[in-house]
């Protein structure tokens, strides 16, 4: 599985094919403005200051499906994000990542990496997937792992050719 077969629209609409990101080491997390590890932004954005320019991007995926804490139109979705966190890594329009119609992206990522269990439900916002340089899925994190945590396995990747 590779997440670099797919294309997801950013925030302002636009087509983001993410094979741009090949031969980078991917974090994608869904996200949400009003949840409890919203201020995870912060240590994403902080982990993304510091290892973009080594091969690292982050893509955030909004989603409202935990509690309808993710309400906001993209342009809100987009604001916040900025005002509040000063997030730059990339930001795409608001999915579904559970159910019937979840995103191609997430059908693929939950099963290449299930969670606790096996399960292939992602829990809550801020769910984790660490993807190497070849676009495979190296592991899945819980919301409550914080990005900070998640600084050895990253380091890891990126030192890999």
């Amino acid at each position: 599985m590779t997440v670099l077969n797919y294309t997801m629209p950013l925030l302002n609409g636009v087509e983001q094919d993410l094979s741009e990101y090949a031969g980078k080491v991917v974090l994608v997390v869904n996200t949400a403005s009003k949840c409890g590890f919203t201020y995870q932004y912060e240590g994403l954005e902080s982990m993304y200051n510091a290892y973009k320019d080594k091969g690292l991007v982050i893509l955030g995926f909004p989603c409202n499906q935990f509690g309808k804490q993710e309400q906001g139109s993209e342009a809100e979705i987009g604001a916040f994000c900025q005002k509040n966190y000063g997030v730059s890594f990339p930001m795409f329009s608001k999915i579904e990542v559970n159910g019937d119609d979840a995103a191609p992206l997430y059908q693929a990522l939950k099963t290449a990496a299930p969670g606790l269990m096996g399960t292939k439900a992602i829990k809550w916002n801020f769910t984790k997937f660490l993807i190497n340089r070849q676009g495979e899925v190296v592991r899945r994190y819980a919301p409550t792992t914080k990005p900070e945590e998640l600084l050895t396995d990253v380091e890891t990747e990126l030192a890999q050719a």
